[in-house]
């Protein structure tokens, strides 16, 4: 291996949120250098929540050298090098363009920004500072999700005619379940949510979209809360029609109220030669057909991920013994890091976490006036 390759630096990492995602990347960012021999070493320099004396925990729990309770603060800091944004989508723009303004790399959590003019404004500011910039969209990165782009990439299954996608889970199908912020503001909704994983994955297997048919809904009209029952302000669940720019048809479903759901983040994907699907319940498994075969063995094939693909052989030697939700995280870690060193940006960037943001837009959109609506138009 060339020398310089193997050189290593020290690279301080700020990030601002200490809960299930800003946990996760802490977590990844321990342990991407190991995992990757990744040439920037991160080091946890600062991490940011609401309080001090809960940043200070985070920091203990979490193995960071310091703690705020001052987002920018934790931004102007010369030892936070690049700055991961895990708060609230409200909070995204603000951050982001002062991490900008200082010339810092920005791996934000999707979505993006709160709505399609605030993911305009980021992706107009990380244009401008020409730093790099990374949007958070974790499950496309499986190996199984890699390998199943390479196929179609390759025309192994010739041009894709059809894809049928779907993100439902069920952690708000009990209409029991109090009205807490998740059932308040269209943000905090299903589309704001989880629709935003499933429409990058589409992007990723057929390409962009070009116009959308879309109905919205809410499963459950009210939620209990300690002064009773309260409306609930924004949806549960949502299909999309859609027309790709390749000319494909495909079919979106979301919802957080599919009863038996846990990660229903899944696509079947019809080629002129094949097919493919895949389900995030059973992510180490991609399942392929392929055209031409002898009709008493025709079938699907299950194809078990392991070294020869994408980014598992880092994490594990045996095929089938499988990677998990965590390693997701730590694969964009990698990603986010060597996107740095390069001075490059890698898949997604802000630019995809926008159009993202234009397809939910249209989607609402489309339901609002019961027609088509075309994403240059939105």
């Amino acid at each position: 291996m060339d020398q310089k390759r193997m050189e290593t630096r020290e690279i301080g990492i700020g990030i601002i949120g200490g809960g299930y995602m800003g946990k996760a990347h802490a977590v990844a960012m321990h342990a991407v250098g190991a995992v990757f021999d990744t040439r920037l070493r991160p080091v946890l320099e600062m991490v940011c929540t609401t309080t001090p004396d809960g940043a200070a925990r985070k920091a203990r729990e979490l193995g960071f050298k310091r703690s705020t309770s001052d987002w920018r603060a934790l931004v102007r800091d010369p030892k936070v090098e690049a700055i991961v944004i895990a708060s609230p989508q409200k909070t995204h723009l603000e951050i982001a363009t002062a991490a900008f303004e200082l010339g810092k790399p920005v791996f934000c959590e999707k979505p993006l920004g709160e709505n399609l003019q605030q993911s305009r404004d980021m992706t107009a500011a990380a244009r401008v500072s020409g730093c790099v910039n990374m949007v958070g969209f974790n499950y496309i990165r499986t190996p199984a999700s890699q390998l199943a782009r390479e196929i179609i990439e390759a025309g192994e299954i010739g041009d894709v005619t059809y894809l049928r996608g779907e993100h439902t889970e069920d952690f708000f199908a009990d209409p029991d379940l109090p009205g807490t912020w998740r059932a308040q503001g269209r943000a905090n909704g299903n589309m704001g949510d989880l629709a935003p994983h499933i429409i990058n994955g589409s992007q990723a297997l057929a390409g962009p979209i070009d116009r959308v048919l879309a109905e919205i809904d809410t499963v459950v009209k009210e939620r209990p809360s300690e002064s009773g029952m309260v409306p609930v302000t924004n949806d549960d669940q949502a299909q999309l029609m859609c027309r790709f720019a390749s000319g494909a048809l495909g079919s979106l479903y979301i919802s957080r109220t599919a009863w038996g759901r846990k990660m229903g983040y899944a696509y079947e994907i019809f080629g002129t030669r094949g097919a493919i699907r895949f389900d995030q319940e059973d992510q180490n498994a991609l399942w392929l057909y392929e055209g031409g075969q002898n009709p008493s063995r025709e079938g699907f094939r299950k194809i078990l991920t392991g070294p020869h693909h994408p980014d598992y052989v880092n994490f594990c030697l045996g095929a089938g013994h499988g990677t998990g939700y965590q390693d997701q995280i730590i694969i964009e870690a990698k990603d986010f890091l060597t996107a740095i060193e390069t001075g490059q940006n890698i898949w997604p960037a802000f630019e995809d976490g926008l159009y993202v943001n234009q397809v939910v837009e249209a989607a609402w959109q489309s339901h609002e006036s019961k027609s088509w609506i075309k994403l240059d138009d939105v």
